[in-house]
């Protein structure tokens, strides 16, 4: 097989010499993951809408079809129920995964062209790992003493939701008073609500991600510490406590994930709502910037000791940040959003001084749930979708404003701290999934998810 399996191959996983893909899937502030991944698999399974993806369109991919993932340790991506769910007579959205799970798909291929003389049948299994992005941003941590995060995390929180009660609960703490555990509980509930709450409001960069999804750790001292002001604590007191918490967090939280999962994917793929972030104004874009920065550095080993030891030398090899719900948009608005992701792309890159992975930006929409029209306005013909509100059920078409042909009118701003966008107006609307009938062959209905294959994982096949 040569140099096509050298960076892909486990042999613990992969019998004899059939290479693997892992696949690392994250997403930012409710981008989608759950719905991407489904409608992935489903349309590899049923490639009569890939036409992008070079393997599905010249028929070199025989067969597609779902083996038992290599890690028993991890929970299984639930692919069944959740494609039930979007393709029922009456679809709805799954559920996000609040955890990380893993799905095997084994693609039979058979190489066309000059190879296909030389070269057989073979089998490439793609192993999808599906985790939270707010696990991802917890890298940053780990350069991090707690006296630097705490002054960082209290300067965010400033006019952020939730963000001016938790600071009014710091003023009235004295961080060098003996320790008192109900003290610390209420300011870690305190500082979940906030985080919570920033994140519902479109905000990205909301670190410690286990806060917000806290599983089985849930009320242990691990997630029992928040941000105070100060750094040279005594012995005994709440400030020395909360410290040692959030070094415990940094030890048996982040980097376990790290080291287990995220030093083994070959490639990653981050969506990212980028409709969401410009509707909720200026912060929530600079906040974007600086998280996709953040992601960067963790793929680039250079970056942190740590994650040069775990990676051993090798690298993730491309990163596709892809800006979801483009169906939100007519068409002829999809070149401005993808400008706007790319120019978000190359400032996180020169922000993180990242020179590691191929990376690229795209718009897409793993599930179309919208048609397109043109109405009649006041102004003259208007290009909207159509679609089914998610709240009422019933049918709409929206316009959510134009975005400019120059993103530096978005970033711009957003760079000055400017509280809104001054003349523009940006909406965004709630669709619920549309009921569709399946032809043979086919999968879901996406916008440019075949594109995302291709770069993702086409050269592999």
């Amino acid at each position: 097989m040569g140099n096509v399996t050298s960076a892909v191959t486990r042999p613990v996983t992969a019998p004899f010499t059939d290479p693997v893909i892992r696949l690392g899937v994250t997403g930012l502030s409710r981008a989608g993951k759950t719905v991407f991944i489904t409608s992935l698999v489903a349309n590899l399974m049923d490639r009569g809408r890939m036409p992008q993806l070079r393997a599905a369109a010249s028929g070199a991919i025989r067969t597609a079809y779902l083996q038992p993932q290599p890690d028993d340790t991890l929970p299984r991506f639930d692919y069944e129920t959740y494609l039930a769910q979007l393709t029922a007579p009456e679809p709805s959205w799954p559920e996000g995964t609040r955890q990380i799970s893993e799905l095997r798909l084994s693609l039979r291929v058979q190489p066309t062209g000059f190879m296909a003389g030389l070269q057989g049948v073979r089998t490439v299994h793609l192993d999808i790992v599906d985790y939270p992005g707010e696990w991802l941003l917890d890298l940053a941590l780990l350069d991090q003493s707690y006296a630097t995060w705490s002054k960082a995390a209290l300067a965010r929180a400033d006019g952020r939701p939730s963000g001016d009660d938790y600071l009014a609960l710091v003023a009235q703490t004295d961080p060098d008073r003996p320790l008192e555990e109900a003290t610390a509980r209420s300011l870690a509930q305190a500082y979940t609500v906030h985080l919570n709450a920033a994140r519902a409001a479109g905000y990205s960069d909301c670190t410690p991600g286990r806060f917000l999804l806290p599983g089985d750790l849930a009320g242990s001292p691990v997630l029992t510490f928040a941000p105070l002001p100060g750094g040279d604590f005594s012995r005994g007191s709440l400030g020395r406590e909360m410290g040692r918490r959030f070094e415990s967090y940094k030890k048996n939280v982040v980097k376990p994930f790290f080291r287990d999962h995220f030093a083994r994917i070959d490639r990653q793929v981050v969506l990212v709502d980028v409709l969401g972030a410009i509707h909720n104004g200026p912060r929530a874009v600079d906040d974007l910037r600086t998280a996709m920065a953040d992601i960067l550095s963790a793929f680039n080993p250079g970056r942190n000791s740590f994650i040069s030891r775990i990676f051993q030398g090798r690298r993730v090899e491309k990163i596709l940040f892809a800006a979801t719900k483009a169906d939100h948009l007519h068409h002829t608005q999809h070149p401005q959003l993808t400008a706007i992701t790319q120019a978000l792309l190359r400032e996180a890159r020169d922000r993180a001084d990242f020179a590691g992975a191929q990376t690229a930006a795209m718009s897409i929409a793993a599930l179309r749930t919208t048609v397109e029209e043109t109405v009649e306005h006041r102004d003259g013909p208007l290009d909207v979708v159509r679609g089914r509100l998610l709240d009422t059920g019933k049918q709409a078409a929206f316009y959510p404003g134009a975005l400019p042909e120059d993103p530096q009118h978005l970033l711009a701003p957003a760079r000055a701290g400017a509280a809104d966008w001054g003349e523009g107006d940006y909406k965004v609307m709630r669709f619920a999934p549309a009921p569709t009938t399946l032809r043979p062959g086919e999968g879901p209905p996406h916008i440019r998810l075949d594109k995302a294959a291709e770069f993702l994982i086409g050269d592999r096949l």
